[in-house]
């Protein structure tokens, strides 16, 4: 019986990989193109032949991995109350800050570090921060809230401090939690 060795990524998925960890773990500003080809285990030439540069790089991993960031924070709409899909997000918000690689919102993070609202990264972490808003949103429509799109704002607002605190202390205190469900309940009745 011969057993095969899984084919060893494409180039440039081996450069995404390698930028979204260290992107995440040092910060953007903190990891130069050479450090992104060493850890893919790929030429600087090999980069610019899939990217215009480093910008390139930081936009199409968030553009590519933002997907799988936010897959676990989102419960399908055929699951639960849009409450209980709401407090989803901030429960699983408590079990990520629980590892202890855990750095806060990547797309924040990104955002707030390149201090550029208009740079391509910052274009896709608005792009993905929209869609939690949204999905708030919702969920507050559903539920009937008066203005869902207030309570929206609000939840997004407490989710990103909620990071932030979990990234500076390691978890989120159950008050984040609390006060979603507050903030809901308050919006709803």
């Amino acid at each position: 019986m011969t057993t095969t060795t899984p084919a060893k990524p494409k180039p440039r998925d081996r450069v995404l990989a390698a930028a979204a960890r260290l992107f995440v773990r040092e910060g953007v500003n903190a990891v130069g193109i050479d450090r992104i080809a060493q850890e893919a285990e790929v030429s600087k030439r090999s980069i610019y032949q899939h990217f215009d540069g480093k910008d390139a790089v930081v936009a199409t991993m968030l553009q590519e991995y933002g997907p799988q960031v936010v897959a676990g924070y989102f419960a399908p709409d055929s699951e639960g109350t849009p409450r209980e899909r709401t407090l989803h997000v901030f429960e699983a918000l408590h079990e990520a800050a629980q590892v202890s690689d855990f750095y806060g919102c990547p797309f924040v993070n990104v955002a707030t570090e390149l201090r550029d609202r208009e740079h391509p990264a910052a274009v896709v972490a608005r792009h993905f921060k929209g869609e939690l808003t949204a999905y708030f949103e919702r969920q507050a429509a559903a539920a009937g809230a008066r203005d869902p799109r207030l309570l929206a704002v609000q939840l997004t607002l407490l989710f990103d401090g909620a990071s932030a605190s979990a990234a500076m202390r390691g978890g989120t205190p159950d008050a984040a939690l609390q006060a979603a469900a507050q903030l809901f309940d308050a919006a709803v009745a």
